[in-house]
């Protein structure tokens, strides 16, 4: 499944690509993301210093571990699974790049077994939670409903969300989920976490104006800024963290992918910041 580095050791930062995006609906084109932001990270037109002044090019303790080999799309719930159990088992902490959103249930099935509860907070534009979405129950429009069924997770704050429907509104008041909407993203600052706290961001909690380059534009969504300041808030310990959701087929210029890049120095940074026990 995974060909893990020698140099990888016990509390590391790890970042894993997972090129899936099977389960996409409307468009597909996300699962050639990872190599991507790799390519925008590493193109010269900016450093790895995140704004608190960590350098992520000189940490011994942050690595690329390049990407998971998916197989076939109905072994892929099964074999993203197994590849973050067996790092997670190595007492590593792990930022994935999707892909579509579809890949976070089975990232969490994972931390659930090495975790237990989380805590997640989910930047998105859209909440997931369709029991199904056409007729597939593990659709990238469904992995939320699939954690909070299976109770993989004790809490689900939900921020920049802003394409509610009826069947939306009841699945999240039936799983207890924590919507902020963009209307009242000032909310978001004052949310109490303790951890352990898993984040998921998908790229379209962005306005399109910020970043154009997702599959599903939804306009009215939060600026880059206000996505970092967010980040930069959070005070609990963050044992993993997934980018989610770029599509470089509608990112010509690479705005998008240089702001997954922002993005992943910022979650890299503030997970290096926070103690966290792996144990």
């Amino acid at each position: 499944m995974l060909n893990t580095s020698d140099k990888l050791k016990s509390g590391m930062l790890a970042v894993i690509g997972i090129p899936f995006d099977a389960y996409s609906s409307f468009m597909q084109g996300a699962a050639r993301a990872p190599a991507q932001i790799r390519k925008t990270m590493n193109s010269g037109a900016s450093n790895l210093c995140s704004e608190s002044g960590i350098d992520l090019a000189a940490r011994l303790d942050f690595i690329d571990l390049g990407d998971i080999h998916i197989g076939s799309d109905s072994d892929a719930i099964e074999n993203i699974e197994t590849s973050i159990t067996e790092l997670l088992n190595r007492d590593v902490r792990l930022i994935s790049l999707g892909g579509d959103h579809a890949i976070t249930y089975p990232i969490i099935k994972s931390f659930h077994k090495r975790f237990g509860q989380l805590e997640i907070v989910q930047l998105d534009a859209h909440p997931d939670l369709y029991d199904t979405y056409d007729g597939n129950r593990f659709s990238h429009a469904c992995p939320f409903a699939r954690i909070m069924e299976e109770k993989l997770a004790s809490r689900l704050v939900q921020i920049g969300i802003r394409a509610l429907n009826p069947h939306l509104q009841e699945q999240a008041e039936r799983f207890g989920v924590e919507i902020i909407t963009v209307p009242h993203s000032d909310k978001a600052a004052r949310v109490q976490l303790t951890g352990p706290l898993y984040l998921s961001i998908d790229l379209d909690v962005l306005d399109p104006a910020f970043a154009p380059g997702v599959s599903h534009h939804e306009p009215g969504g939060l600026t880059t800024r206000q996505v970092i300041e967010l980040i930069q808030q959070l005070q609990a310990p963050i044992v993993g963290a997934d980018i989610v959701e770029l599509n470089p087929n509608r990112d010509p210029s690479e705005i998008t992918a240089m702001a997954a890049v922002k993005i992943l120095k910022e979650v890299s940074a503030r997970m290096l910041e926070l103690p966290s026990d792996l144990k």
